[in-house]
């Protein structure tokens, strides 16, 4: 469902936020009628709360929305989301003064509250519309949205409906709506076109392996993202337990995320030569899976031990980047869903990334920050490489012993970027809980971040 703000209208409903702090101040300056139909109604100011104020014929004339304490805002995001799902049908004009960046995070909640995955059941859609409110950038915050819903739309659809082909399929409608350049390599040409580890992981499944390429833009800086597109992952012939793979629809988000990226940077016209590379695979079990101990032989020429065959996302982003770097790009960027290390080490909210690069730390740092898209930097630590040299061959893709698995598989992955500046982002990609503009479900991390910050590095 595309993002939209409402037209402006001589009709809409003046919308307030209301701080618990404030709400005294605000009721001070209303009538007693007001000031009694807001007792009445227990309206406090919490965060998530609205209140609608009745005109004589029933329509509405104004509305409430809590805005919570400094300490309540300071524990999630995107606050006025909650109550605008709570609002009857109308159209909203924010009439709260708010600064800059708080306004936008706003505004962008409440696009993204209205998102709803409904291609298998009906869903009520939300009722509130919202003009844009004075001094945001519309387009932007339109392009943003549009890009998370394309992630989520993506993450959320079920293997049977979201395998190698359909997300080759995905990839081919983005690129047609920008006009973009896009090839793919499918199957056994993956072997003649030297991607042998896509084509081993992938090659057991019954819809075959590819690898999805995406060009768009002819001049600026040079770009590539590079996404994970595990469609499914039962974990290969080490077979992942059932509780393990009830959500692995969502082992593609890396790819999700970087399609949902890639629209935000072509919808906005970002002055980057642009590429976008997703290995898509399942991860299956057939008589030709590839094998634990097995050695295979990747794309820049390294040796990688198979000591665990569910460890097969950095395998098939090993030859995504290697081919990556042979461009020298200016910035290469991977998204996956890679390690269950990530989620113990900073749990499902925040977006680990690994860069050296202090500039790219910097930028994301602050993009983070103004965008309400949470980041936490993790090292890619020299003295753990040898957990990921097994002796028999270049590199281990399962180091034994259990630690640092999030930072040894950046390690891992950072052994195949050697001639460009590269950052990794081991995302969670799913929401566990509803939130305000958040549902349960497929969810983007780190790519609002990651827009605003190449915003910064890549055109200035």
């Amino acid at each position: 469902m595309p993002a939209k703000f409402a037209d402006a209208t001589t009709d809409s409903i003046p919308l307030y936020l209301v701080a618990e702090d404030g709400l005294d101040d605000w009721i001070g300056n209303q009538s007693d009628a007001k000031r009694s139909w807001v007792e009445a109604n227990g309206f406090s100011g919490a965060l998530g709360q609205a209140l609608v104020f009745p005109k004589d014929d029933g329509s509405i004339a104004m509305a409430l929305a809590g805005y919570g304490t400094p300490a309540t805002r300071s524990r999630g995001r995107f606050h006025l989301a909650g109550a605008a799902a709570k609002l009857p049908k109308g159209i909203y004009c924010l009439e709260t003064v708010l600064a800059p960046d708080t306004l936008m995070v706003e505004a962008l909640g409440w696009l993204l509250a209205a998102y709803r995955f409904d291609r298998y059941a009906k869903s009520t859609a939300m009722k509130a519309e919202l003009i844009a409110p004075e001094g945001v950038n519309a387009d932007l915050l339109v392009a943003l949205a549009d890009g998370e819903m394309l992630t989520r739309d993506l993450i959320n659809t079920p293997a049977s409906d979201m395998g190698p082909p359909d997300l080759e399929n995905a990839a081919r409608s983005l690129a047609e709506k920008h006009g973009a350049d896009i090839s793919v390599v499918v199957g056994d040409d993956l072997l003649t076109q030297n991607f042998p580890m896509i084509h081993a992981v992938g090659r057991a499944a019954d819809r075959a392996p590819r690898l999805i390429d995406m060009r768009w833009g002819s001049s600026g800086k040079k770009l590539t993202l590079v996404g994970k597109g595990v469609c499914f992952d039962t974990g290969g012939l080490n077979i992942k337990p059932g509780a393990s793979m009830g959500l692995m629809k969502k082992d593609m988000g890396g790819a999700a995320a970087v399609l949902g990226l890639a629209h935000m940077i072509m919808a906005m016209g970002m002055k980057v030569q642009l590429r976008v590379l997703i290995p898509a695979v399942e991860n299956a079990i057939s008589a030709n899976a590839f094998r634990p101990q097995d050695i295979l032989t990747s794309r820049k020429g390294l040796t990688v031990e198979i000591n665990n065959t569910d460890a097969e996302g950095r395998l098939v982003l090993a030859d995504a980047l290697a081919l990556a770097d042979e461009e020298k790009p200016d910035q290469i960027i991977s998204m996956a869903t890679l390690t269950g290390a990530a989620r113990v080490a900073v749990g499902p909210d925040l977006a680990p990334y690994f860069s050296d690069n202090p500039a790219f730390v910097a930028a994301l740092e602050a993009a983070a920050d103004k965008n309400a898209d949470p980041v936490w930097r993790m090292p890619f630590h020299a003295p753990y490489e040898a957990m990921i040299e097994p002796g028999v061959a270049d590199l281990d893709n399962a180091p034994s012993g259990g630690f640092a698995g999030c930072i040894t598989a950046a390690l891992f992955l950072r052994r195949f970027v050697t001639d460009s500046p590269y950052a990794h982002f081991d995302i969670y990609g799913w929401q566990p809980t509803p939130a305000p503009a958040r549902p349960k479900g497929g969810v983007g991390q780190a790519t609002r971040a990651v827009f605003a910050a190449l915003e910064t590095l890549m055109t200035k």
